[in-house]
């Protein structure tokens, strides 16, 4: 049984899960729907809260580089005759690169939209989407980097693995701290 709390034995309502085999594998580990059920509580609870969510939801109301390559103020491009395609491909008009490409990653150039909450385990690179199995849920962030409704809104994913071949839960210490808090309490009503 595994346990983020040093209760032994641990209680089999609060732990994460079982499992057949040291070490863990994603096919060893029985997941604990109740302990899922916790996290996530915990998370849409608390997830606004967290320093380094509060920073994705800053630069997702940058500009990201909205601003350089195609037309933007930085470099903008040299005017030519403009076709009524938009982007790139033959005869578009454009640079060829089109779309994203000009977009400079990260940042949602003060339009908002969603950020994931997803698990540290195997962070993704810089402007770049989790993987599907890695991500909590997401929340809802204004042109200006705020959380809509002062709380984002948390939906789940529905698909999210305890375990993965990267391995287990790894959580922010602020949404580890409370996940921990809530065990406690819930343990202490068990009693």
């Amino acid at each position: 049984m595994l346990s983020l709390l040093p209760t032994d034995p641990p209680k089999p309502q609060l732990a994460v899960g079982s499992t057949t085999s040291i070490p863990l594998t994603a096919d060893s580990l029985t997941e604990n729907p109740a302990f899922l059920s916790i996290l996530q509580s915990i998370i849409g609870i608390h997830a606004h809260e967290d320093p380094d969510i509060q920073s994705q939801a800053q630069a997702m109301a940058s500009t990201g580089g909205s601003n350089l390559g195609s037309g933007g103020s930085l470099f903008p491009q040299q005017r030519r005759r403009r076709r009524s395609s938009h982007g790139g491909g033959p005869g578009g008009g454009g640079d060829g690169a089109g779309g994203a490409n000009s977009q400079g990653g990260m940042g949602g150039a003060g339009r908002g939209g969603h950020i994931h909450v997803y698990d540290y385990r195997h962070p993704p690179d810089f402007g770049r989407i989790p993987d599907p199995e890695d991500i909590f849920g997401s929340l809802e962030v204004d042109g200006q980097g705020r959380f809509v409704d002062g709380h984002g809104n948390y939906q789940t994913s529905g698909t999210y693995r305890m375990c993965t071949r990267d391995g287990i839960l790894g959580l922010s210490p602020f949404l580890r701290q409370r996940l921990v808090e809530r065990l406690r309490l819930e343990e202490e009503m068990l009693r």
